[in-house]
C-alpha cells in the first residue's frame, strides 16, 4: 500500500523523473549499440565514465564538496562497482549482436534474480506465489534464448549473465544497508568504470587480439580509433547516463519504491521503439512470448511485494549506471 505521507506532487515529480531516467537510459543503449561496429566497447566506456564522474564531482560539490567521498567502506563500493561493471559489460557487448529490445528484456530477469537470491543470502521468506512468477520468467528467458535451435546464439546469455551479476550486486548492497549518497555511490562506480576500461586499452587497445568473426568478441577487442564523426555520440552517452542515473535517483528519493518501480518497465517499449526506428528490428512471435513472461513476471512480484509489504526486488530493480 502506498503511504499518505508522501504527498501526490512528490510522487508526481517521482514518475516523471523515472520516465526521464529511463529514456535517457534507453536512448544511451541505442546509442552504444550504433557504435558497437566501430569502436571497442572500453573506449566508450572510458569516454562515457570521464565526462559521468567529471559532472557528478559538480553534484558532489553542491551537495556538501569533497569530504563526502570519504569512506569506511572502500572496498565495498569497489566490489558493488565491479558488480556494476561486469553487469554493463556484459548487457553492452549483447548488444553488439542481440536485437535491442530482446537484450533489454532478458535483462529484466534481474528482480527475479534478486528475490531468488534473497532466501539463501538474506534468509528473507519467498511465497509460493513469487517464486511461480520466478520460474515463469525463467520460462520466458529459455523461450527468448532457444537453447538447442538452430537459432541459438550463445550471446544472448550475455544479458542474462548482466542481470544475475546486478542481482548480486544489490544482495551487497542490501546486507550493509545504504549509508552514503546516491553521488557519493556513483562516483566509486564510474571511477571503477574508468580504472576498468583504461585497463582493457592498455591490454588489447591495439587490436592484437581482435580478428574474430563474433561481433560481441570484436566489440570487446577490437582497436582504439579517434571517432571522427561520431564524437557527439560519445558525449551523448556521457550525458545520458549521468542524467539517466540522477533522474532515477531522484524517483526513488520522491516516491515510495512500490510506486515508483514498475514504471522502469517502460525501458521496455522504448526498447522496441528505437529497435525499430534506428535499427529496423522488431520481435518476432517466439520473442514477444518470452518478453510477455519476463516483463508479467516482473511485474507481478512488485505486486506481490507491495500486496505483503515485503520489499525485495522493488528497492530497486535496475541500475542507475547501465
Amino acid at each position: 500500500m502506498i503511504s499518505s505521507l508522501i504527498p501526490a506532487d512528490a510522487r508526481t515529480r517521482g514518475i516523471a523523473a523515472i520516465l526521464v531516467g529511463m529514456l535517457a537510459i534507453s536512448l544511451q543503449d541505442s546509442l552504444i549499440k550504433l557504435v558497437s561496429d566501430r569502436y571497442p566497447l572500453h573506449e566508450i566506456v572510458l569516454s562515457r565514465a570521464v565526462l559521468a564522474i567529471a559532472l557528478t564531482l559538480v553534484i558532489v560539490h553542491f551537495e556538501g564538496g569533497l569530504a563526502m567521498l570519504r569512506t569506511r567502506r572502500l572496498g565495498t563500493h569497489l566490489v558493488r562497482a565491479a558488480l556494476i561493471v561486469i553487469a554493463n559489460m556484459c548487457f553492452f557487448l549483447s548488444l553488439a549482436v542481440l536485437p535491442l529490445a530482446e537484450a533489454v528484456a532478458l535483462f529484466f530477469v534481474a528482480p527475479l534474480f534478486i528475490t531468488a537470491l534473497s532466501v539463501p543470502i538474506l534468509k528473507e521468506k519467498v511465497g509460493p506465489w513469487r517464486w511461480g512468477a520466478v520460474v515463469f520468467g525463467l520460462a520466458g528467458v529459455i523461450v527468448m534464448v532457444r537453447p538447442g535451435g538452430d537459432v541459438f546464439e550463445p550471446a544472448s546469455l550475455l544479458p542474462v549473465g548482466a542481470a544475475f551479476a546486478y542481482a548480486c550486486m544489490q544482495m551487497l548492497t542490501r546486507r550493509l544497508g545504504a549509508t552514503e549518497k546516491a553521488s557519493t555511490m556513483a562516483f566509486f562506480i564510474h571511477f571503477t568504470f574508468i580504472i576498468a576500461s583504461v585497463g582493457m586499452g592498455l591490454v588489447a587497445g591495439d587490436g592484437k587480439y581482435a580478428g574474430d568473426n563474433h561481433p560481441s568478441l570484436e566489440f570487446l577487442l577490437r582497436a582504439w580509433s579517434w571517432p571522427e564523426g561520431d564524437i557527439h555520440i560519445f558525449i551523448g552517452c556521457g550525458l545520458l547516463v549521468t542524467v539517466g542515473g540522477y533522474m532515477l535517483s531522484q524517483a526513488y528519493r520522491l516516491a515510495e519504491a512500490n510506486l515508483i518501480a514498475p514504471f522502469e518497465y517502460i525501458g521496455m517499449p522504448l526498447a522496441v521503439f528505437w529497435g525499430a526506428l534506428l535499427f529496423d528490428e522488431l520481435p518476432d512471435r517466439t520473442a514477444m512470448i518470452g518478453i510477455s513472461l519476463i516483463v508479467g513476471s516482473g511485474l507481478f512480484v512488485f505486486y506481490r511485494e507491495t500486496v505483503r509489504g515485503k520489499p525485495l526486488a522493488i528497492r530497486r530493480p535496475m541500475p542507475r549506471n547501465r
